[in-house]
């Protein structure tokens, strides 16, 4: 069936639940695990071009970012190990949130992808846009969405 499945993770409560999921089916069926949280390049001032955010401060923004999404990446794998999958955890750098959950499932011939979806409908998911409508529209690989 599959022989690797991505999971794509922003340490939230709701995908923490795709992450189970992803585990369990993993599990089951005796496929490896991608865990992938995706880190804005760099911060976005709400008052854009008004306020300026010093070099440093940019630097050390990305680091706790980045930091934080390793160490959920990491829990996922610590989490799949326990449970006997074999999981690699992966950080990716971009604003582009679902081209790079695509991207990443092609770099590591994944041929399923897992994610979450709040499961907004009408004016809030126009507004709010969903990256898991991204995905799921322009994946050329399988996507299963969990709730």
């Amino acid at each position: 069936m599959y022989q690797r499945i991505l999971v794509a993770t922003d340490g939230s409560t709701l995908s923490k639940k795709a992450v189970r999921g992803a585990i369990d089916l993993a599990a089951a069926i005796g496929a490896d695990l991608v865990a992938l949280y995706v880190v804005p390049r760099y911060p976005v001032s709400y008052f854009e071009g008004g306020a300026t955010i010093s070099p440093q401060d940019v630097s050390r923004i990305e680091k706790q970012w980045a930091d934080k999404g390793q160490a959920v990446v990491n829990a996922v794998q610590q989490a799949a190990q326990a449970e006997g999958v074999a999981a690699k955890a992966v950080v990716a750098r971009s604003d582009l949130v679902a081209e790079s959950i695509m991207t990443a499932a092609k770099k590591h011939r994944c041929d399923l992808v897992v994610m979450a979806s709040h499961g907004r409908k009408g004016i809030k998911r126009v507004l709010l846009g969903s990256e898991t409508q991204q995905v799921l529209t322009h994946s050329s690989i399988p996507v299963l969405v969990l709730r």
